[in-house]
């Protein structure tokens, strides 16, 4: 969510002042364990509802570890890797030391998660942590990621942090659509699954460029890798 202290070159000073204000004050926390209790429920039933099971899970700016615990807690046989930037975080709440805008985890993960993170980067740190994060996503990215609109109309910014950067969404849509596709709800997943969605079903194929409709009896195109295309329902009469 929101941040206190800017990241200036490199440096980084999330203490525990910012963590005290932030994520432990209840009177000025931007989110506490019911949030994210929340997020993590339904993320996994996005997850359960187009057929994809979680068995790993990557987190970047784990913080004071909330989803980390969620887990921990209602799906204990899931492996969780919880990283952060923060010197202090990684030592107060036991999270591996990562810096997202020169390094990713190595292989994929069933479940990346990117909450609050981008908005403090420049936009060259920004653009280098959405490929990280993208080659590290097996099967759902979850990024959360205010942008210029959210912060003037949508975001309280009486307990926001003035730090954050806001930038047009086309930013980070571009970028991302290089290997993913959207979902929704800041969901996105990779792009070889694409074969398996309508188009109303994903914002990304939504905005595509108009494509020339299927003739009547043409066999329809399938991406490699893809399963069978879908049949379509109706109901009973």
């Amino acid at each position: 969510m929101a941040r206190s202290e800017v990241i200036r070159g490199r440096a980084e000073t999330f203490d525990e002042g910012y963590y005290e204000r932030f994520y432990r004050n209840a009177r000025t926390r931007v989110q506490g364990p019911r949030d994210v209790a929340r997020l993590c429920r339904g993320v996994l039933g996005v997850a359960a509802w187009t057929g994809r099971e979680i068995t790993s899970v990557a987190e970047i700016g784990a913080g004071t570890g909330l989803w980390r615990d969620w887990f921990a807690k209602h799906r204990p046989a899931v492996r969780y890797v919880s990283t952060d930037v923060s010197a202090f975080a990684c030592k107060a709440y036991g999270h591996r030391r990562l810096d997202i805008t020169k390094a990713r985890l190595r292989g994929r993960f069933d479940l990346v998660v990117c909450q609050g993170v981008l908005p403090y980067l420049d936009d060259d740190a920004a653009l280098r942590a959405l490929d990280h994060l993208a080659a590290m996503t097996g099967s759902l990215l979850y990024l959360e990621c205010q942008t210029d609109r959210d912060l003037a109309e949508v975001c309280d910014l009486t307990v926001s942090d003035p730090a954050l950067r806001g930038r047009p969404p086309r930013f980070y849509v571009e970028r991302l659509e290089r290997q993913l596709v959207m979902l929704g709800l800041g969901l996105w997943a990779p792009k070889a699954e694409r074969a398996g969605l309508y188009d109303l079903e994903s914002g990304t194929l939504a905005h595509e460029p108009r494509r020339e409709p299927r003739l009547p009896g043409a066999t329809p195109a399938i991406l490699p890798g893809a399963d069978a295309p879908r049949r379509a329902r109706r109901s009973e009469p």
